[in-house]
This record gives structure tokens, C-alpha cells and sequence, in this order.
């Protein structure tokens, strides 16, 4: 018999985070559309399928998505690419499939996970063939991870979804980061970064029919609407700041929203639960999210194989990103942006893209820890 000795750091903290989630989408159905169903109840049964996830995944252990990680990847950008054909247009995105009897499926969530798998097992490989690269084989090293990751982007960005791109790339700096790539690399592109952003902002600002022009009305109003966020403005921002603002020291009391604001079950689940739970329950909240990046930190800190290490990398620095923009945008200091918090905001693809990161993440925490008993 074989005995497993699970990482409760990372276990409990996800335990506890789907019991508000679930909680709090329930208290949600309020002002959520009937048509959509229990999300509630659904929100319950993707946690369920996603811990069959998990257990099938440390069974497999984590080698075996590494191996498969080009597949994978090639399979990804292959259904972000049918997505612009045949994809449900929803708000104005085609980023799902709907599926007959199971819902919609969203393939940038899962694209996430590829990108980190691919990701790491590149900077592995070139680790392994160079143990002191200089500054030519770096660059060029950059310039093929950057096309990886350019290639999903541009297929997201088109249908659109900002949000998702915005993650990719701070996996990929995240990870390029950690694979200890000369630090001018990191100046050089901010500068150049800086000098297109500038441009790009004073051709928004400045010369808008231009800016039209060169990038569409998609993007010219996809900025206008981050532009505005800082005045206040729109029902979804002001709602949610009246449900936060007066929930208190306590809250109003669970399923007592007492306001409607669009979204209330996912990009702005923290609005209902800080509404619902008041400031007790945001600091409860707050740390168990805490808890669980400081246990996800300490997992990278440790012995674990460089391959493990650049992927624990990449999925930190999702998560955070995710967690203070989900939180800021919600509570006004940041820009409104489709991004939902992580094993809070209900969706099937998302939580399950999240699951399959528990597992791979337990699989490295107990991969030193694995003990084998013998009848």
C-alpha cells in the first residue's frame, strides 16, 4: 500500500475557500438571473469534479504533464482559434463553447495552465544545455518563449479578453523571472514597453480619430473604460461600493445584498460577500487568501526540482495578480477588468483550471514527503 501525506497548507485553505465561495454564490441568487440556474448548487458540483481532478492528477503525478506539455499547448491554441469561428458570443466575446447539457467552456482558463506547463519545461531544457548562457543565447531564448506566449495572446485578445492576456503575460515574467535571466533583459523591455505604451496613449489622448484608425473602436472604448474607472462611474462600481460601504462592522447578515450590481456571482463576488459578512469577514477572507500565497511561497522556497520551482512561480504570481486586481477593481482602486478571484467567483472552467493548479501543486509539496507501506 502506498500512503500519501497531503500538503494541509495548501489543503485546508482551499477547503475553506470553497465553503464561502458556495456560501457566497448562494447569497448571490438574489439578483442573478433564474435562467441561469442554482449557481449555487452547480458551483458545488464543479468542486466536485475538480477534487476527482485533483486525486486522478497525483495519481498520474506531475512528469506526465510535463511530457505532454507541447500537446497541450498546441491543443489549446487550437481551440482558442476555433473559438473565433464557432464560438457563443456572449457580451460581445465569443469566449466560450457551449456545450449541450453541460454548459459553456472556456479554453483561456485552461490556456493558463499550458502556458506554465510549456513554459517550465522550456526553461528547464535550456538551463540543462547552457549552465552559463551569455547574453546571445539569452536573447534568443527570450525571443522563443516570448512567441509562445504571443501566439495564445493575439488568439484571446481577438475575441476579446483582455483580462486573459494580462495573465499570461505576468506568468510568463513571473517565470522568466525565476529562471534567473540577466536582469538587463527585464530594464531593456521596460523601457521599450514604457516608450510603446506612451505612444499609444498619446495617440489615445491626443489624436483619437488616428488612434481609431490605427487600432479599431474595440480598443479605443475597451481603454476608454479603463480610463473612467477612476471617476467612480457606472452602476456595477457604485452599487458595489454602497453593499460594501454600508455593510459595517458585521454585514448585513448572509443572503441580505442590499443592492443589486451585475456580475454579483462572479467578478464581483467579494462585493456580496464583504456586503453579506461586513469587515470581520473581509479579514477573515483576506487571510485565509494570505495563508495560502505565504504556503505557496514556502513551497518555492524549498528543495524542489527546477522544473517545479518555475511553475510554482507562475502559479503565484497568477494567483496574486488575479487576487489584487479581482479586489482592487471591485473596491475601486483599480481599473474594472473581467477577471474573477480565484476558488470564489463561480465558473466551471475557471474552477476546474484552478483544481487541476491544487493538484499539481500538492504533487510537488509531497513529492519529498511520500512514504510506501507494504503488506
Amino acid at each position: 500500500m502506498k500512503k500519501i501525506s497531503l500538503n494541509l497548507r495548501i489543503l485546508i485553505p482551499i477547503l475553506l475557500l470553497s465553503i464561502i465561495s458556495i456560501i457566497t454564490i448562494h447569497s448571490a441568487l438574489t439578483y442573478t438571473s433564474a435562467s441561469l440556474g442554482n449557481l449555487a448548487l452547480k458551483q458545488a458540483i464543479w468542486y466536485g469534479i475538480g477534487w476527482i481532478f485533483v486525486f486522478i492528477l497525483i495519481k498520474l503525478k506531475n512528469e506526465y504533464l510535463y511530457q505532454l506539455s507541447w500537446s497541450l499547448y498546441l491543443l489549446g491554441n487550437f481551440l482558442l482559434l476555433l473559438l473565433l469561428f464557432f464560438g457563443t458570443p456572449i457580451n460581445h466575446s465569443k469566449c466560450w463553447f457551449m456545450i449541450p447539457g453541460i454548459g459553456s467552456f472556456q479554453p483561456s482558463e485552461f490556456m493558463k495552465i499550458f502556458i506554465m506547463l510549456i513554459l517550465a519545461t522550456m526553461i528547464h531544457d535550456f538551463r540543462s544545455d547552457y549552465d552559463n548562457p551569455n547574453c546571445k543565447q539569452e536573447f534568443l531564448f527570450i525571443i522563443k518563449s516570448f512567441l509562445i506566449v504571443l501566439i495564445p495572446s493575439i488568439l484571446t485578445f481577438l475575441q476579446p479578453d483582455t483580462g486573459a492576456v494580462l495573465i499570461y503575460f505576468i506568468i510568463y515574467f513571473s517565470m522568466i523571472f525565476a529562471s534567473g535571466i540577466r536582469l538587463r533583459w527585464f530594464v531593456s523591455f521596460g523601457i521599450i514597453l514604457s516608450c510603446l505604451i506612451g505612444g499609444v496613449l498619446w495617440t489615445y489622448f491626443f489624436r483619437d480619430d488616428l488612434f481609431i484608425q490605427l487600432f479599431g473602436t474595440s480598443i479605443f472604448y475597451r481603454l476608454e473604460r479603463i480610463f473612467n474607472w477612476s471617476q467612480g462611474a457606472g452602476l456595477q462600481l457604485e452599487n458595489a461600493l454602497a453593499a460594501i460601504g454600508s455593510a459595517g462592522l458585521y454585514g448585513h447578515g448572509y443572503n441580505q445584498t442590499p443592492i443589486y450590481f451585475p456580475e454579483s456571482s462572479t467578478d464581483f463576488i467579494f462585493a456580496v460577500f464583504a456586503s453579506n459578512f461586513g469587515l470581520l469577514g473581509i479579514c477573515v477572507l483576506l487571510g485565509i487568501i494570505l495563508f495560502l500565497d505565504v504556503s505557496i511561497i514556502q513551497l518555492a522556497r524549498k528543495k524542489i526540482e527546477d522544473t517545479n520551482r518555475y511553475i510554482v512561480v507562475g502559479i503565484l504570481g497568477m494567483l496574486l495578480f488575479q487576487q489584487i486586481q479581482n479586489i482592487g477593481m471591485t473596491v475601486g482602486l483599480l481599473p474594472i477588468m473581467g477577471i474573477t478571484l480565484p476558488f470564489v467567483s463561480y465558473g466551471g472552467s475557471s474552477l476546474l483550471s484552478y483544481m487541476l493548479i491544487v493538484g499539481i501543486l500538492l504533487n510537488i509539496s509531497v513529492k519529498k514527503e511520500r512514504t510506501y507501506y507494504y503488506k
